[in-house]
């Protein structure tokens, strides 16, 4: 053993063993006592900051823990390796996407291994490979059987920068793209979706069952999917001269008490059928230039209820079934299709948008609620009531509180044929087609004769040409391959094109943690017996970013799939770990970010690990706070975890002799004195507390707080040890039990250490330390005496003492009673095992 802490030797030393021995590999049949311990799909985008490894390291300590506790672990890494960025980027430098890709790939690996972080690399999947999104492909094909993928045309998200089709998952509250940060148009485009929706209730239902899940990301997922129990409304569409009669516009409420009060209807401006409805209306044209103008809108201008509310007549009119008048049928803005049936009842007096709108183009306004004191004066109104009270001007439901006229009025609504009770659901159909080109394509064939037919199986995968023309303008490249896009029909042999949209990225993502445990499997997707083995992934540990997105769409692809017959099981993840972001000062402004070149404060785990060490890194990274909440990165603190290492390096260096001597040794707490008793009693706490923490919610940072208070006992024994045979046994046990509790935080340095007590092997083989509750009996406390509330004495006594006992002996002791004097002892408060406090006066 080398007398300085020689970090750069042992690192490479054991990630080259660890490589070669394949600790990190397991078998699929070893899935007894299995843990599955799983990071979120990493896109490569190339170099890694410190930031991104609190993720990754996180995940390798839960890994080397639980091997320890003698887990089978299987801890798989891939690449979510399609997507916009390295289209981009093909745009800017004629780069091709797989070309950088592969590149970014073998850098990130390379950094996994820098920081320690070992995978089990033979199951290595990347989406952007054929023999993986063939599989992608085959489950689209296997949606469309099921009636799951369909397409249809649609009132879209369009990225203007990206020039793709985004979710509305991926539309940020204000209207901005995710990932461009371009204000989202609305556009009609004929597109392929996904029917999530189908699994709503479902996917809301089975929330319950995630006792392993943060509630936050529950509770996100809850109001994303978006339940609301309430009434469907059909008002008849009054027909023009020549038209059919019998059309009907539907609307959905959660509020059918106001529906006396509701004076206009209106829809929104991306309705299906709307330029039939207003076909040679005399302001068709206006209607047209509304309808365009509101789809350059974003979101956020849309829904603002303090923004204005804009709208057109459509010259139409409906019929409110409730009170047989005839009202106008109005096209506005605030109204979103996505939203129930993009469809609006508008109720003036009760709803704040419906208000200003109805000042706005002078339309009329009714009370349908009176508020408890009955005082409102629709005159006098500045302002919609939105809260409860009875119903004025309802026919036969006047005075009836307003929340027990809902069930009343959706009764006679079904009895009358006009409407019913209806659960509704936020969750909007889930998007998936892009319209770039570096994404699985979609495996569809178009054939003027026998129109959408799927690929046959035996022709998967439709392979994505790498031999294509990058626009500055954006558009897919596959449009103008002619070699890709023109084909034969499957079914009848004509000429038929191919499918230019590509899938998006989360399809690839939503089903990855199957294929790790098959991949290398050419007739099967995966096979159903390991998975119903190995699934679901014990630990999953990503950001709270893909709280909705990522996490919602994997749920349901596995919901799918077991519906397919090829699982047991309904949800992908038993237990989720959201970690927190590490955040830094920007050199700019001085304010603190989330790590990201933009701001400049970006710290390169590269330079670190070369001044450091990686063991240093990790044990800083994990000490640095709570790992489910944010933390500030701060250079100068990393130091202080590197001389926490060599401090245990020298003590280590310092007890060779006494180690080769007394490695083996059991410690017998009968032959020791007070102070070894006292080392051996806090070993066993440490550990305790340790495994406590690495057990629940991995509370890392406590943890190393944890070694660093047993390092700290290790040193004070040291100081006062009587140096015998006993005490230099519970020192050996003391720093053998240290390695092993350092091992998941410090891997490198405690497999060399663990060459001093056990010569061979990987201290992975060996068993986390247990607990001996002998160990932690105490014979005598030190008693704290304070005479009101300063400490004035100390006492050792018997740890089996009473409170009575512990009272007596604090108020007999000499030291004590030279505090108290002539004074009158008022009170005595006894903290049984900590102090005694004598209050005088």
């Amino acid at each position: 053993m080398e007398q300085n802490y020689p970090f750069k030797t042992i690192e490479t030393k054991w990630q080259d063993f660890w490589e070669k021995e394949g600790l990190f590999q397991v078998a699929d049949q070893d899935a007894a006592q299995k843990y599955y311990c799983l990071m979120m799909f990493p896109y490569p985008s190339g170099t890694l900051h410190v930031g991104h490894g609190r993720n990754y390291i996180i995940g390798d300590a839960v890994a080397r823990y639980k091997k320890m506790r003698g887990f089978n672990v299987m801890t798989p890494m891939g690449w979510d390796a399609f997507g916009l960025p390295a289209e981009n980027a093909a745009i800017r430098t004629g780069k091709k996407p797989r070309e950088s890709t592969l590149e970014n790939i073998a850098i990130m690996k390379e950094q996994f291994r820098d920081w320690g972080c070992m995978y089990d690399w033979p199951r290595e999947v990347a989406s952007c490979n054929p023999d993986y999104y063939k599989w992608t492909q085959w489950l689209f094909l296997k949606l469309y059987e099921l009636g799951l993928a369909y397409k249809k045309e649609a009132a879209v998200n369009w990225d203007p920068v990206d020039q793709t089709v985004l979710a509305n998952e991926q539309v940020l509250a204000d209207g901005t793209a995710e990932r461009s940060g371009a204000v989202v148009e609305t556009r009609m485009l004929s597109q392929w979706f996904f029917g999530i929706t189908q699994y709503a209730e479902r996917l809301l239902d089975d929330l319950d069952t995630l006792d392993g899940w943060p509630e936050r990301v529950k509770t996100m997922q809850k109001n994303w999917i978006g339940r609301s129990e309430g009434t469907q409304i059909h008002f008849d569409l009054v027909p023009l001269e020549g038209e059919e009669a019998g059309q009907k516009v539907s609307c959905f409420t959660t509020r059918v008490d106001t529906i006396y009060g509701c004076t206009y209807m209106v829809l929104a401006p991306e309705t299906g059928n709307l330029s039939e409805l207003t076909k040679g209306q005399p302001n068709e044209a206006e209607i047209k230039a509304f309808v365009n103008a509101a789809g350059r809108k974003n979101i956020a201008e849309r829904t603002d209820n303090s923004g204005d509310k804009n709208g057109v007549f459509t010259g139409r009119y409906v019929i409110n079934p409730f009170t047989g008048e005839t009202i106008p049928l109005w096209i506005a803005d605030y109204v979103l299709v996505e939203y129930g049936t993009g469809a609006v009842m508008a109720v003036p007096a009760h709803d704040t948008r419906d208000w200003a709108f109805a000042k706005k183009y002078d339309l009329p306004i009714r009370l349908s609620i009176q508020n408890p004191e009955g005082s409102l004066v629709l005159e006098e109104m500045t302002e919609a009531y939105t809260e409860d009270g009875v119903c004025p001007n309802s026919k036969s439901f006047d005075e009836i509180p307003n929340r027990e006229a809902i069930p009343q009025m959706a009764e006679m609504a079904k009895k009358e044929g006009f409407g019913s009770s209806i659960t509704q659901y936020k969750l909007r159909d889930w998007l998936i087609s892009r319209q770039r080109y570096w994404g699985a394509p979609i495996p569809l064939i178009n054939c003027d004769a026998c129109g959408a037919v799927p690929v046959p199986d035996e022709d998967l995968p439709v392979r994505l040409p790498e031999e294509v023309e990058f626009k500055p303008t954006g558009e897919s490249p596959l449009k103008s391959a002619s070699d890709f896009v023109n084909c034969a029909c499957p079914k009848c042999g004509g000429a038929a094109t191919r499918e230019t949209d590509t899938m998006d990225t989360f399809v690839d993502s939503s089903w990855y943690f199957l294929r790790f445990l098959s991949p290398n499997s050419e007739d099967k997707i995966f096979d159903s017996e390991t998975a119903n083995n190995w699934m679901p992934v014990d630990q999953y540990i990503g950001g709270i970013e893909h709280a909705i997105l990522h996490l919602l769409y994997a749920r349901f692809f596995t919901k799918a799939i077991q519906d397919m017959g090829l699982i047991n099981f309904s949800e992908p993840f038993a237990q989720l770990f959201t970690q927190g972001m590490i955040c830094k000062k920007s050199e700019e402004d001085g304010k603190l970010y989330k790590m990201s070149k933009n701001k400049g404060n970006v710290v390169s785990p590269k330079d670190l690990i070369n001044r450091f060490g990686a063991d240093t890194v990790r044990l800083y990274t994990l000490f640095i706070g709570p790992p489910e909440k944010d933390a500030e990165w701060q250079d100068t603190a990393v130091e202080g975890s590197y001389r926490f290492l060599k401090r245990i390096w020298k003590k280590l260096y310092e007890s060779r002799e006494l180690i080769a001597q007394h490695g083996d040794a059991a410690v017998d707490i009968e032959a020791l004195d007070e102070t070894a008793k006292t080392l051996h009693r806090k070993a066993h706490e440490v550990t305790r507390r340790i495994t406590k923490d690495l057990d629940g919610a991995f509370h890392f940072n406590t943890a190393v707080a944890q070694i660093m208070e047993l390092m700290n006992a290790v040193d004070t024994f040291s100081n006062k040890s009587s140096n015998d045979e006993a005490s230099q046994i519970v020192l050996v046990s003391t720093l053998r039990r240290l390695v092993l509790l350092i091992s998941p935080f410090a891997p490198h340095m405690a497999e060399e250490a663990w060459q001093l007590f056990d010569g061979q092997g990987s201290i992975l083989n060996a068993s986390w330390p247990e607990v001996d509750e002998a160990a932690l009996v105490q014979d005598t406390i030190h008693l704290v005496i304070q005479v009101n509330g300063k400490v004035r004495s100390h006492l050792d006594v018997s740890a089996t003492s009473s409170k009575e006992e512990l009272e007596a002996l604090a108020l007999a002791d000499e030291t004590t009673q030279k505090f108290i004097g002539d004074k009158t002892v008022r009170k005595v408060i006894v903290v049984p095992g900590r102090l005694v406090n004598v209050a005088v006066s």
